[in-house]
């Protein structure tokens, strides 16, 4: 699968704002992205649209390769990376509760 979702650095700048006092919703283990994972991260960014995902004990590499595979399995976009948590964004299908800017 291929992440089709594309952000201008404007809409990545207003779902920074927004996702700043979110805590980390799912947090990725040892095991790393498992298929349950994935389910897991589809499941709450059709709940909440905007996530943030935690890594624990990553090195950048695993951190970058978690990122790829959820986006890709989970059509959803990267907002950011801060360390070992990353906030990903996809609109709900039906019904977005999220408006963003629109592009320049």
């Amino acid at each position: 699968m291929k992440n089709t979702l594309e952000l201008t650095g404007r809409q990545k700048r207003h779902l920074r704002g927004l996702a700043h006092h979110l805590k980390p919703i799912v947090i990725i283990g040892a095991d790393r992205v498992t298929d349950g994972v994935v389910r897991k991260v589809d499941a709450e960014l059709n709940n909440h649209e905007l996530i943030k995902v935690r890594l624990t004990d990553a090195d950048k590499d695993e951190v970058r390769e978690a990122q790829s595979t959820l986006c890709n399995h989970t059509q959803a976009a990267h907002v950011q990376t801060i360390g070992h948590t990353l906030i990903l964004y996809r609109p709900h299908p039906k019904e977005p509760k999220i408006r963003l800017p629109r592009p320049a």
